[in-house]
C-alpha cells in the first residue's frame, strides 16, 4: 500500500474515531443526565472522560497530520475552497471541544461526589451539563460538514 493510502485509511478511521466517540458519548451522557440516577450519572461521566482521552484526543492530532500530509501529497493549496473550509470548521468544533473537555471533569467529579454521598447533584452539574450540550451541537454539525466536504470536495468560490 502506498503512504498516500496509508494515510488515507488512517484519516479515514481516526475520523470515524473522533465523530463516533463524540456522538456515543452525547448520546449516553444526554440520556443518563435526563435519567435522574446519580449513581448512573458517576459512572456515565467518568467513561465519557475516560474515552475523551483515550480515542478523542489522539484522533485530535491524528486527523490534521494525515489530512495535511495527504494534501501536500496531492499539491493542494491550503487555500483549496474545499479544504480551507473543512480546516476552519474543524477549528470551530476543537474550539468547542477544549470547554467540553473542562466541563465534563467537572461534571465527572461532582457526580462522582454526589453519588459517594448519596446526595443531588448541585445545580453547577446541571449549568455544565447544559454548556456541555450547547457546544456538542455546533461542533457535531461541523464534524458532519467537513465529512460532507471530505467526501465530495465541491468547489465552493473562486
Amino acid at each position: 500500500m502506498s503512504l498516500y493510502l496509508t494515510l488515507k485509511w488512517i484519516h479515514i478511521v481516526s475520523s470515524m474515531l473522533l465523530v463516533g466517540t463524540g456522538l456515543g458519548s452525547a448520546f449516553y451522557m444526554f440520556f443518563t443526565n435526563r435519567s435522574g440516577n446519580v449513581q448512573a450519572q458517576a459512572v456515565v461521566t467518568r467513561l465519557v472522560v475516560r474515552a475523551d482521552w483515550w480515542f478523542t484526543t489522539p484522533t485530535v492530532f491524528v486527523q490534521p497530520a494525515t489530512g495535511l500530509g495527504m494534501a501536500y501529497m496531492l499539491g493542494l493549496p491550503l487555500t483549496t475552497p474545499w479544504l480551507a473550509l473543512s480546516l476552519g470548521l474543524y477549528v470551530l468544533a476543537g474550539a468547542c471541544w477544549l470547554p467540553v473537555v473542562w466541563l465534563q471533569l467537572r461534571m465527572r467529579d461532582m457526580a462522582a461526589e454526589a453519588a459517594c454521598t448519596g446526595s443531588a447533584l448541585p445545580p453547577q452539574y446541571w449549568r455544565c451539563a447544559r454548556w456541555w450540550e450547547a457546544l456538542g451541537y455546533p461542533a457535531f454539525i461541523a464534524m458532519v460538514v467537513v465529512f460532507y466536504l471530505m467526501v465530495n470536495k465541491p468547489g465552493l468560490w473562486g
